[in-house]
């Protein structure tokens, strides 16, 4: 389709869009910019405007004239009014040049893993790129394997979801938000424990990988799960802990809790390894939970978000119950920078 410059946008009273021309002085045949416009929510970048066939000058005229107006450095909103959500989110693409993609919590909010895009756009170019000067409202990342690691087809461009959750972990602080992250996009069903694990093993370096591997490992039935394995010897043994009686509870192929029950003081601990399906299991926790209390059983139950991130801290809450019910062994330290038995 040929049509003529486009410098306008503008919503139509009964919904659509169409745009309005320039004045006939610097009026020409303009292919595609209709098209482009559309996909871009109305903003453009300088050298696609040049690629269409504009020249420098009737873009300058464009811009001095307030018919477009200046987003970022060579980027333009072509209409009046304030820049919707995603226009400005393709400004920020657009600035950021050559190869870029929505990432982090901004492609996790346009998939759906999370409901706040942050204050600032995520934005992720190729490591070989430099971008000179600071781009207002956005935050620059650089990634090596930008390439395999953006989705082929989904606009804005943004990082596939596996890619988007395991970057998210990478800038975690805590081990909670590790967790979140992770069972959130499995909850959510925006991808899977196996899609992450295959993503994860491409990776050379990412933060929290032990506490990663645990939470996504497939376990064969009757084997230790990896948050067993970790409370085993970093909780009970590393703080001098009794021993309690184990139960896996088995779905499918995939250890997804641990019962460590002590009969003597009659307290259960539950190691709780599920991704998805959480809200239905609650109830059946609460449940069973409900009828341990009034058979005067306790229970405590930890994530690996808990036993990762504060083992120490599980521990001297553990000896705190058991000394309650009557053990009368002693914690020991696990180290000589034990927070909880100093």
């Amino acid at each position: 389709m040929t049509t003529v410059i486009v410098v306008g946008m503008t919503v139509r009273p009964g919904g659509g869009l169409y745009f309005r021309t320039i004045d006939p002085v610097v009026e020409s045949p303009v292919d595609g910019i209709d098209e482009l416009l559309a996909g871009q929510r109305g903003v453009i970048e300088r050298r696609q405007a040049m690629d269409l066939g504009l020249s420098t000058r009737q873009i300058d005229r464009l811009v001095t004239s307030g018919r477009w107006r200046r987003v970022h450095r060579g980027v333009y909103a072509t209409f009046t009014g304030p820049l919707s959500d995603e226009a400005t989110l393709w400004a920020a693409i657009l600035r950021a040049g050559r190869g870029a993609v929505a990432s982090h919590q901004t492609a996790a909010f346009l998939d759906g893993v999370c409901d706040d895009p942050d204050d600032v756009i995520h934005v992720t170019v190729p490591a070989g790129r430099h971008i000179r000067g600071r781009i207002d409202g956005v935050r620059v990342h650089y990634a090596h394997r930008l390439a395999r690691t953006r989705h082929p087809t989904r606009i804005p461009p943004r990082t596939r979801v596996e890619e988007t959750v395991l970057d998210l972990v990478d800038v975690a602080l805590l081990p909670r938000e590790v967790e979140t992250w992770v069972m959130r996009a499995c909850q959510r069903r925006r991808t899977t424990a196996e899609r992450l694990a295959a993503a994860l093993g491409l990776r050379a370096k990412i933060r929290w990988r032990p506490m990663l591997e645990s939470m996504l490992a497939d376990v064969d039935q009757g084997a230790e799960s990896p948050l067993e394995l970790r409370h085993l010897r970093r909780v009970e043994r590393a703080h001098g802990l009794p021993a309690g009686r184990r139960q896996q509870r088995v779905a499918g192929r995939r250890v997804i809790w641990v019962d460590v029950d002590h009969d003597e003081y009659m307290l259960r601990i539950e190691l709780d390894g599920r991704l998805g399906h959480v809200e239905d299991g609650q109830f059946r926790d609460r449940r069973r939970d409900n009828v341990a209390t009034v058979d005067g059983v306790a229970t405590l139950r930890y994530g690996h978000a808990d036993v990762f991130g504060d083992p120490c801290g599980v521990a001297a809450e553990q000896a705190r119950v058991l000394a309650a019910r009557g053990w009368r062994g002693r914690p020991r330290a696990c180290g000589s920078d034990c927070p909880a038995f100093p």
